[in-house]
């Protein structure tokens, strides 16, 4: 087994995995819950199996991947103006903003490296397909697992039909480009994407839902519906208990467990 398999085999340890997102400074600077990064990184889980932050903030919450149980470090590795909602840019375009070696002499576990496709301009989407594919075949060389996240352009204006088929075709581009994990948006058919791609699929928790129990709730659609596991940022950041909200996001992916005896015993709102 190379490192390759260990690392992927240590995220789907027990078959679904439970990744925090605190990357979000990358894009929208300090957000709430999010303004202290090495605070917010204390206040999480350390069962989760992994926490997904920019490059530059590794080695500031180091702390948290410092212990013997620990999660492992997920990097983004491009930056995209699709994720810059404050700006209302509407390229897309992805650059490379951190190398694989750089990032792993930090610390990193698994790189992400991001997909957009579909920006209006074919040049501009072969440009991101080259940053995708240059980016995976490093890690690979490197012995690192990809997780591939697909993210389409314009989503809020898309209906569920559109949002769906856009991300069932570039969730399938992004495995058959290299990506060990995909992470994408739930859709109105996530079975689809889910059966229609080689590689585990990663629900993301997208905006932040009106409740703890509406949060639990997708985690538990999207685990019904064939995810490997879910990518919660806002949803398991911003609220009371981060702590204990995760604890419960972990038993509803992981054990399958009703959302209802969740909010029960970990006392959620």
């Amino acid at each position: 087994m190379d490192g390759r398999q260990i690392r992927q085999r240590r995220l789907f340890g027990n078959g679904r995995a439970v990744i925090i997102a605190i990357d979000h400074g990358m894009f929208d600077g300090p957000i709430k819950g999010m303004e202290d990064l090495p605070a917010t990184a204390r206040r999480i889980n350390p069962g989760v199996d992994a926490v997904l932050l920019a490059p530059g903030m590794l080695r500031r919450c180091c702390e948290l991947f410092a212990g013997s149980r620990r999660p492992l470090a997920a990097v983004r590795l491009n930056w995209n103006s699709v994720y810059c909602f404050k700006w209302s840019y509407r390229a897309a375009r992805s650059v490379h903003a951190c190398g694989v070696e750089d990032a792993l002499r930090e610390g990193m576990d698994i790189p992400l490296v991001s997909l957009t496709l579909q920006t209006g301009d074919e040049e501009r989407d072969a440009d991101n397909v080259s940053v995708f594919a240059k980016l995976t075949a490093e890690a690979h060389n490197l012995g690192l697992p990809v997780i591939g996240e697909y993210f389409p352009t314009g989503h809020m204006e898309m209906t569920p039909q559109e949002l769906h088929q856009d991300v069932l075709v570039g969730a399938r581009i992004a495995a058959e480009l290299g990506a060990d994990a995909i992470k994408t948006f739930y859709t109105c058919d996530f079975e689809e994407v889910t059966t229609g791609c080689p590689v585990p699929v990663l629900g993301l928790g997208a905006e932040k839902r009106p409740t703890q129990a509406d949060a639990l709730e997708l985690a538990a659609a999207e685990v019904r519906d064939g995810a490997g596991g879910v990518v919660f940022g806002r949803n398991a950041i911003q609220v009371p208990e981060p702590h204990a909200f995760q604890a419960a996001l972990m038993d509803v992916v992981k054990k399958g467990e009703e959302v209802r005896n969740v909010i029960r015993r970990y006392e959620l709102e």
